[in-house]
C-alpha cells in the first residue's frame, strides 16, 4: 500500500495545470472499494453521506465524529483521500487548524474548512474571520511531513446567498490566506463559473450531483475546472433505490428490484481482490 507521502505526491499531481479529475465521494469502507475498482484516482470523504450511513442528519455531525470515518477510508483504498472537515473543530481560528491535524493523523492527504458557521442566525463567517481560519488551517497543514492539499469553501450558494462578487472575494482572499484549492459548493451556472475561473490562481472545486443544471465533466474540463466531487449525492442514489425497493415489496409485493441490483458473485469477485496491506 502506498505511504501517506507517496500518495499526497499523486494527489498533488491530479491537481496540475490543464487537469480535470473527478474525486467522489465513498460514504463506507465498501463503497471507497467499489470505486477504486472502477478506476477513480483519488477519492474525498462526504459529511453527509457518513451521517446517512449513521441514521443521522448531516448538521447532527461534527468534524470530530469524521475521524474513524476517515480512517475508515483511509484503510479502505489505497488511493489519496481528502476530508470533509466542515467548519472544522470549532470557530476560531486554532480549532480549524486542529482539525487540520487530527485528520492528517487519520490518514488523508488533503481536507476542506468551509466558512459556513452553524448557527441559522448568521450562517457564514464574517470574511475576516473566515480568512483567519483558513490561515491558520495553512500554518498547520505545513506543519506535517507531507504536502496537504487545503481545500476553502466559500458556502454562500448553500446558504440561499448566491452573490458571485462577494464569493469571489471570498475566494481570494482564501488563496492569498494559503488555500490549495477553491470550493463554491451550489455554483452550477456556466456565466458563475467563467467569472469565478478568470478571478482566481488556485484550482477549482465544482460539485456535481445537485438538482437542476448538470454540466458534464467534458464541459466542466473546457472551462478549466480542475476537480469535480458529488458530495453526498452517490449516498442519496444508494439509498434511493433501497427506499424504491422497499416500497415495491410493500405496495406491490413484487420484488422486481432485484434485477437493477448487482449481483453477490460480481459483489464478492470485487472485494476478493487484492485488499491493501
Amino acid at each position: 500500500m502506498p505511504t501517506q507521502a507517496e500518495k499526497s505526491q499523486a494527489f498533488v499531481h491530479l491537481h496540475r495545470p490543464g487537469n480535470c479529475f473527478v474525486i467522489p465521494n465513498p460514504w463506507d469502507a465498501g463503497s471507497a472499494r467499489l470505486l477504486q475498482h472502477l478506476g477513480f484516482a483519488a477519492l474525498a470523504s462526504t459529511g453527509a453521506g457518513f451521517a446517512f450511513s449513521q441514521g443521522r442528519t448531516d448538521l447532527s455531525i461534527n468534524a470530530r465524529d469524521l475521524l474513524p470515518y476517515l480512517a475508515q477510508l483511509c484503510a479502505a483504498s489505497d488511493l489519496p483521500v481528502s476530508a470533509d472537515l466542515q467548519n472544522g473543530f470549532g470557530p476560531n481560528p486554532d480549532e480549524a487548524a486542529a482539525a487540520i491535524v487530527a485528520a492528517a493523523a487519520s490518514g488523508v492527504v488533503g481536507g476542506s474548512i468551509e466558512d459556513a458557521s452553524g448557527d441559522a442566525a448568521v450562517p457564514i463567517y464574517d470574511i475576516g474571520l473566515a480568512t483567519a481560519r483558513i490561515a491558520q488551517a495553512a500554518e498547520a497543514a505545513k506543519s506535517l511531513g507531507f504536502k496537504f492539499m487545503l481545500t476553502a469553501r466559500a458556502e454562500n450558494y448553500l446558504y440561499d446567498r448566491p452573490d458571485v462578487r462577494d464569493t469571489i472575494a471570498r475566494l481570494q482572499a482564501y488563496q492569498d490566506a494559503g488555500a490549495d484549492v477553491l470550493y463554491a459548493p451550489g455554483i452550477t451556472s456556466l456565466a458563475d463559473l467563467k467569472t469565478i475561473l478568470a478571478e482566481i490562481d488556485r484550482p477549482l472545486n465544482v460539485l456535481m450531483g445537485l438538482q437542476g443544471v448538470q454540466l458534464r465533466v467534458a464541459e466542466l474540463a473546457t472551462l478549466g475546472v480542475t476537480r469535480i466531487s458529488v458530495g453526498g449525492s452517490m449516498a442519496r442514489a444508494a439509498y434511493g433505490a433501497l427506499l424504491r425497493a422497499g416500497q415495491e415489496i410493500m405496495a406491490e409485493g413484487t420484488f422486481d428490484y432485484a434485477v437493477d441490483a448487482i449481483s453477490g458473485k460480481e459483489m464478492n469477485a470485487i472485494f476478493a481482490q487484492a485488499k491493501p496491506d
